[in-house]
């Protein structure tokens, strides 16, 4: 156990982890020149596409360090915000963390974020400055923040280049030194903490999990603590690029177990597994609770696929432990599920990898955040979704949820950030000047508020220069309506939305003119409104295709005419009465961009 090291590396978005993490491969010689890639961890199509970490990876790599031989395993994280529990993850499975500082960018706001979150689990925190090799980096500049940040000392701080790999090799001798052994006692029953999991179709659930206590052998009977499933380990083995099995996993040590668990229920992200036999008295605290930020419907495009959904949704949690859902049916869309996501691009993302990986395509509504709604006989409900909403003369106050945000930024656009804060409703807590020029700003505001477009607007204001961190602090009091969006009279339920009463023009303007760009033109007149409780405030017309039913009318009486124009006019009246308006899927995401 004394030459087992476990590590993450923690940082912002493109601040170079997976970089990184190659060059540590490839000085260990995890993998032959032949399997090398750039970012080899980052194995989902999409995560090489949109070019960020999505899952975290965990690898096993050997390293010689005086003549001893070590394990090291390494978990790479993702940096955005979206996938903040990934990381969390990964941190309660490590005792040392690279706090990897990108030397042309400073310290940004996930950056810090993450590094407080390392602190709490009593992590060994190494930094490593990255991209010292280019032009615009700040060696010294961004050295002294490191330093203030940490208590450290600026000879502690690795300035590496993760690109050609300068600088890399004394890193692990580091990760050696610095980082402590796992703690443990191999004799003790078996207490493994799983986290993550992964579905394969040939061998059912896979679980990934790192032994806190005892050790783990092929055939042992094992149990899920929390559930108290009991079965038959088939194989355990170590993480490298592939799964490569073994006969015993000892203490310490990062691994898998394949047991033919088919039902996706029975394995849980945070759960501990032991020995059947002798079994651990408890259970390793886990992972906290995730709480989701937005929920969103999510409604099959084929009605008759919704089992088919469902079976996708649960093979997907496995994979992504972060996002929840729960049965609902809409009047417009049926049957599906309301699901919870940390983010818009995490909902982008969940609705891509459905379309990938299981080949469901899904329609989702416009996403909202959960209200705490205190009706008149003093019973609270928890609304996720508009059409959940209680007639207004049953409530006595609506409560939404308030975040606590954390904006570094270049003091240039402090001006620009303080606007765009305050049109959220925001209220600033404080500002505290990291160097001279760079400033970090507290501010409080309603979480709907940045759900949409505020980290777009918040890059444009900034140039890019400008990083994002918030967390949920406490339920406010607001002045919140139903705005309800309605196609002919009739309420298209998928639309309507909860929002600031002071917003709900402006708002619902806009849905009404998107939309009459959008939904194509019928043989009759289409009426878009936005409508509170019976009021309408807001409305658009999708004019008819008319046919020029006069053409043949060269000559003669007017009254000919009349009676042809007449007879269209009952004709179009009566499509109207039983037309029905079919939205497209761009128009229920086009609400999300309406800017």
């Amino acid at each position: 156990m004394k030459n087992i090291r476990n590590f993450c590396i923690i940082a912002h978005i493109d601040h170079g982890k997976s970089t990184l993490a190659d060059r540590l491969l490839e000085l260990t010689k995890t993998l032959a020149d032949r399997d090398m890639d750039n970012q080899v961890l980052d194995n989902m199509d999409l995560e090489k596409e949109k070019g960020i970490t999505i899952k975290s990876h965990a690898i096993q790599m050997d390293y010689n360090y005086k003549g001893e031989n070590y394990v090291l395993n390494l978990i790479d994280t993702p940096g955005h915000v979206d996938f903040s529990y990934e990381v969390s993850r990964s941190i309660a499975s490590c005792e040392g963390a690279l706090l990897v500082i990108d030397a042309t960018q400073g310290i940004q706001a996930q950056t810090i974020s993450n590094l407080y979150q390392a602190i709490d689990h009593n992590l060994e925190i190494i930094p490593v400055l990255n991209k010292i090799d280019m032009d615009a980096a700040q060696v010294e500049l961004v050295t002294d923040e490191v330093c203030d940040l940490l208590g450290c000392k600026a000879e502690d701080v690795y300035k590496v280049s993760a690109r050609t790999g300068l600088g890399v090799e004394p890193l692990l001798d580091a990760i050696v030194e610095k980082i402590p052994a796992p703690e443990g006692d191999p004799d003790a029953p078996l207490q493994a903490l799983i986290f993550d999991s992964v579905f394969n179709s040939f061998r059912g659930i896979i679980a990934y999990f790192k032994i806190k206590n005892g050790s783990i052998k092929k055939g042992d009977k094992v149990k899920f603590f929390n559930t108290g499933m009991e079965y038959d380990a088939d194989e355990v083995g170590i993480l490298k690029l592939k799964m490569h099995s073994r006969q015993e996993v000892e203490c310490g040590n990062v691994g898998y177990i394949i047991s033919g668990i088919k039902t996706a229920a029975e394995v849980k992200v945070g759960d501990t597994i032991t020995h059947s036999e002798r079994p651990c008295k408890e259970a390793i605290a886990g992972f906290e609770e995730v709480k989701p930020m937005l929920f969103a419907g999510m409604y099959p495009v084929q009605a008759d696929r919704y089992e088919d959904l469902r079976a996708s949704l649960e093979k997907f949690q496995l994979n992504d432990a972060s996002f929840v859902y729960e049965p609902e049916s809409s009047l417009a869309l049926g049957f599906g599920f309301r699901c919870g996501f940390l983010g818009l691009l995490h909902m982008e993302i969940v609705q891509e990898r459905l379309f990938r990986e299981f080949a469901m395509d899904v329609i989702t509504t416009v996403p909202n955040v959960s209200y705490k709604v205190y009706m008149s006989n003093g019973e609270c409900k928890n609304v996720h979704n508009p059409s959940g909403l209680p007639a207004p003369t049953l409530i006595d106050k609506i409560e939404e949820p308030y975040i606590q945000a954390q904006i570094i930024t270049n003091t240039d656009f402090y001006g620009p950030i303080m606007k765009l804060c305050l049109e959220k409703r925001g209220t600033l807590k404080g500002q505290h000047y990291i160097t001279a020029d760079r400033v970090e700003l507290t501010y409080e505001m309603p979480l709907s508020e940045i759900v949409f477009d505020f980290y777009d607007k918040l890059k444009s204001v900034s140039k890019g220069y400008a990083s994002f961190d918030y967390h949920l602090i406490a339920y406010q009091t607001a002045k919140l309506v139903k705005l309800d969006i309605l196609l002919n009279g009739d309420p298209a339920d998928a639309l309507s939305s909860l929002i600031h009463e002071d917003h709900a023009y402006d708002f619902g303007k806009k849905i009404c003119l998107k939309l009459k760009e959008l939904i194509p033109r019928q043989q009759f007149d289409i009426a878009i409104q936005a409508a509170i409780g019976a009021k309408i405030i807001a409305r658009e017309t999708v004019r008819q295709v008319r046919k020029d039913v006069t053409a043949k009318c060269y000559g003669g009486d007017v009254s000919r005419k009349r009676k042809l124009l007449e007879k269209q006019k009952e004709g179009k009246k009566r499509m109207r009465q039983i037309g029905t308006v079919q939205v497209p899927q761009s128009a229920f995401m086009a609400v999300l961009k309406l800017d």
